[in-house]
């Protein structure tokens, strides 16, 4: 006597169910087949170089026994380091008096573009905005020939005036003398980033508010500012990195301000100078380490804080 065993076809149903992991793996897969060139370049260009700089951070050289692990003594050499923290100040500091008045300058100019009360605009907005164009050593080696004690603009007028009235290179005016050439770069590259948002407010805005009886400030203050705050806030967050990685400006004017700008004048300088004319790689790279992370700290707290008032 035989048995007869009878499979059942699956159902349509379930042969769906198994279908659908296949298809949703296949998409997966896709997926990476068209973002693994990126991957591959944020792996070696970005990730690679960080986490290089933080295994030499981890060692030190010496004189008896060569490159030692000396886990967080640098870190701990780095906070202990008067020079470091001098830079460090100077140019947080730095970042609180010139990255606000920038951005004001820039969205003062950007408002009165956009205002259309402006003869000849376009002329306007390229006038503010060649400054950005100009490469920045050319910027700042000009800069420099003006601030000049003995040559340039600087000197011609103490030369008129009979006495050093202007004296930019002074330790006491130095920084201010920085921080008009960064904001002489810059404000015109803010300037177009703020331009940009409020030209994607709609018309019908303007309208209700002109039907509404609404003044020019308070257009600007319940239609405008509200539009650009997203721009307001990547510009503040892209000022206060380019505030912490302060660098070309004042290496290029050092030879002309050699007493008063010294080799820490900012942490930049500082990991600069420590890894090319010092030697001390691994030091400089604890240096740099620190630096960009509050760097981070401080650009992610201004973005949640951003983020929370567009929400709001």
């Amino acid at each position: 006597m035989s048995t007869t065993v009878t499979l059942a076809a699956p159902r349509a149903g379930e042969t769906a169910a198994v279908a659908r992991p296949l298809r949703r793996r296949k998409r997966e897969w896709q997926g990476w087949f068209f973002t693994w060139p990126f991957a591959v370049v944020f792996v070696f260009a970005f990730m690679a170089p960080l986490l290089y700089a933080l295994w030499l951070s981890l060692f030190q050289n010496r004189l008896v026994g060569g490159n030692s692990f000396v886990g967080l003594g640098n870190y701990e050499a780095a906070f202990r380091d008067p020079a470091f923290w001098d830079g460090f100040g100077r140019v947080f500091g730095f970042l609180l008096v010139q990255v606000p008045l920038m951005l004001l300058l820039a969205l003062v100019a950007a408002l009165a573009i956009d205002s259309a009360r402006l003869y000849a605009t376009g002329l306007f907005r390229v006038v503010i905005f060649l400054p950005y164009a100009v490469p920045a050593v050319v910027a700042v080696l000009m800069w420099g020939f003006l601030y000049s004690d003995n040559f340039g603009l600087t000197a011609g007028i103490n030369d008129w005036l009979g006495s050093d009235v202007l004296r930019p290179f002074a330790p006491s005016w130095v920084t201010v003398s920085i921080g008009n050439i960064v904001t002489w770069e810059y404000v015109g590259y803010n300037m177009v980033i703020f331009y940009s948002a409020l030209r994607t407010i709609p018309a019908e805005l303007y309208e209700a508010a002109e039907l509404d009886g609404a003044s020019s400030s308070q257009v600007i203050k319940a239609i405008k500012l509200p539009a650009a705050r997203g721009a307001i806030v990547i510009a503040t967050i892209f000022s206060i990195i380019g505030s912490f990685q302060l660098f070309n400006e004042p290496n290029v004017l050092k030879p002309l301000a050699n007493n008063v700008i010294s080799s820490h004048f900012t942490p930049n300088m500082y990991a600069y100078n420590l890894s090319f004319a010092g030697q001390q790689y691994n030091y400089s790279a604890t240096v740099a380490i620190i630096m960009g992370v509050i760097t981070a700290a401080i650009a992610y707290v201004v973005q949640i804080r951003g983020t929370r008032k567009e929400d709001r």
